[in-house]
């Protein structure tokens, strides 16, 4: 796949939530990058509320659970990815205290200041980070914390081809030290970043893709699209281990004023 090719967004989204539905997180992370980020969030008890917005199967909404007291709602938009977050949690014993629902980002049915912590990995950009950052504060208490990546250049300057990638694919990225000014901007005081180990991409994210893109052709034989969704894939992987020293996932964790 080349430059000229396709972006993510011209894909049936069904068929993106199939293929991804057969990964324990959708998106580049860790348990231990979940549990470093935990521990810049103070007060929390058995009271505590959260949500984790974009939850995808729950992979990081369990780490949460089995690290922190308190009530998790996870939400996502695709109904097969929250089916499976509430039986992991039923597998866990986590049912009691953490519930998966269906809902959009953009459009959530939460009170005001309902939440002592509101988390997203790797799924702010569906609504954009200053956006989602900006729309999202009224649901946190003050002096809650917000817990999001986002995609960020590492770099001033970045070679053609990955920066037309990502131009295609998530204009919003920018650089840390523009996305913690974006934070400030929105009514947060920047509590900590740091940037997701290369592990997380590769070993966590790129690698379990290899047997399930094997799987996904074979259930989606003769299906062009799925074909090049695969490719798509690839093609992202393969920009990754060229690129990887110029971006990548950048944790945001912020209190809210």
């Amino acid at each position: 796949m080349g430059k000229d090719n396709e972006s993510i967004h011209e894909f049936d989204v069904n068929l993106i939530c199939e293929y991804f539905l057969g990964l324990k997180r959708q998106g580049p992370g860790s348990p231990e990058v979940t549990v470093k980020a935990l521990s810049f969030i103070e007060g929390l008890s058995k009271d505590s509320n959260i949500v984790d917005i974009g939850c995808g199967t729950g992979g990081q909404t369990m780490v949460i659970a089995q690290n922190a007291p308190g009530r998790i709602i996870g939400v996502d938009l695709f109904s097969t990815f929250v089916e499976k977050l509430n039986e992991n949690a039923k597998a866990l014993g986590l049912q009691d205290r953490v519930e998966g629902i269906i809902g959009s980002m953009d459009n959530l049915p939460f009170n005001d200041e309902e939440f002592d912590v509101i988390w997203c990995e790797g799924a702010i950009y569906n609504i954009g980070f200053e956006r989602g950052l900006m729309e999202w504060r009224r649901f946190l208490k003050k002096g809650g914390y917000i817990a999001v990546t986002e995609a960020s250049w590492f770099t001033e300057e970045r070679p053609e081809e990955i920066e037309k990638f990502w131009q295609d694919a998530y204009p919003g990225i920018d650089t840390i030290a523009n996305k913690v000014a974006q934070m400030q901007k929105t009514g947060y005081v920047p509590v900590a970043v740091f940037t997701l180990p290369e592990s997380c991409w590769i070993d966590n994210f790129y690698v379990p893709q290899i047997k399930l893109q094997e799987e996904f052709l074979k259930r989606n034989e003769g299906n062009d699209a799925a074909a090049r969704f695969v490719e798509y894939q690839r093609y992202e992987a393969e920009l990754y281990h060229k690129y990887k020293e110029y971006y990548g996932y950048a944790f945001y964790i912020g209190r809210k004023i």
